[in-house]
């Protein structure tokens, strides 16, 4: 099989980027559908407003999302955006906003521009909208024709937002290196739909290489919502590298397990990046490599708050049967942990998630 690769066409990254869309935009199209809440529109809605505006022609037509990716949300803004004629699509917030815009922009083929307010996630640089039922539950991953045409990230922004929000990027980042080196030594078709690549695994590599090194810092400084180089360097991180990482290196059980535990009430309440952190250290324990890996790993964890055991991600009380089902929903045939071990069994997983919770706590000295 052929190596393949994607990314967006092009990724801006910088403290107040997001008054320069207008100069950003200009061969892109001249009327935009903006897909935003309502607070934030209130919040950055007239910079953006301001900037497509200072380009002559530019103009936004705002669409107020109403808080989940379903696919009744996305068929109203469809026909919304149909109507309005407009010829691009920008999505401004997190990262179900952002998924709504890619699969509008994907259903009208129509150019992408995206503007995460928040690094929680590697949505933003990937061709995969997510859709979601009303309870929070994924029901389907879109994979689109292209991927966005323009990813412009304002650090400004992204320090201003929570800091829970920011360690759940570094938590989101931190599988993307062991779920493509998995995929990469099992020789796994990975979303660009080719093989990984030399350049897919490295990118995914240098992800890791600058969390460890830069996001502990990082994640003081947006502390108090200051903007440094450390800063900079894992917004690349947790955006661009892990979002190009993961879609040309691919997934394991680390987005498995995020899948499953959406199936544990007790972890309603969790985000993705805490999830697939959890889900790291899972498939830690089942590849048994080396400890001093795993140490690092745990340390970096640590640091950061990322929850290394059930009781961080909310289980209070361990309910087996809920844990078993998670275990069950990670390990089907459709799941990406199969992709680390072809023949992996629902107890394999649930046997690795307690060793995990085991070695976290242990850890963490409780």
């Amino acid at each position: 099989m052929a190596y393949a690769i994607k990314a967006p066409a092009r990724y801006v990254q910088g403290a107040g980027e997001l008054d320069n869309l207008g100069l950003n935009t200009k061969k892109i199209g001249s009327k935009f559908f903006t897909i935003v809440s309502a607070g934030g529109q209130k919040r950055f809605g007239d910079r953006i407003t301001a900037s497509l505006a200072a380009t002559e022609g530019h103009t936004a037509v705002f669409a107020t999302f109403h808080g989940e990716a379903t696919k009744e949300e996305v068929a109203a803004m469809i026909a919304s955006c149909g109507d309005s004629g407009c010829d691009a699509v920008i999505g401004a917030g997190g990262g179900k906003v952002l998924d709504t815009a890619k699969a509008v922009a994907d259903s009208l083929n129509l150019p992408c521009v995206i503007i995460p307010t928040a690094a929680s996630n590697d949505a933003p640089c990937t061709g995969v909208a997510v859709l979601y039922n009303d309870a929070g539950v994924v029901v389907k991953a879109l994979m689109t024709k292209h991927d966005p045409e323009l990813v412009l990230v304002d650090t400004e922004l992204i320090a201003a937002a929570p800091e829970r929000l920011f360690a759940c990027g570094l938590g989101d980042a931190l599988s993307t290196f062991f779920e493509a080196r998995a995929c990469h030594k099992n020789g796994v078709k990975c979303m660009a739909r080719g093989q990984v690549s030399n350049t897919g695994l490295m990118m995914a590599r240098l992800c890791y290489d600058i969390l460890i090194r830069d996001g502990r810092n990082a994640l003081d400084a947006v502390r108090e919502h200051k903007v440094t180089r450390a800063v900079e360097n894992t917004v690349e991180a947790t955006i661009y590298l892990s979002g190009v990482g993961f879609v040309n290196g691919g997934l394991a059980v680390a987005h498995a397990v995020n899948d499953g535990l959406a199936y544990e009430p007790q972890c309603h309440d969790m985000y993705h990046g805490e999830k697939v952190a959890f889900g790291v250290m899972t498939q830690l324990v089942l590849e048994k490599g080396d400890p001093a890996e795993f140490d690092e790993v745990m340390a970096f964890m640590k640091a950061t708050g990322l929850p290394m055991t059930f009781a961080q991600l909310g289980i209070k009380e361990l309910n087996h049967e809920n844990l078993h089902k998670a275990a069950e929903i990670a390990a089907g045939p459709k799941e990406s942990a199969r992709n680390l071990i072809a023949d992996l069994t629902a107890d394999d997983v649930y046997n690795a998630m307690l060793k995990a919770d085991e070695l976290g706590r242990k850890f963490l000295g409780e």
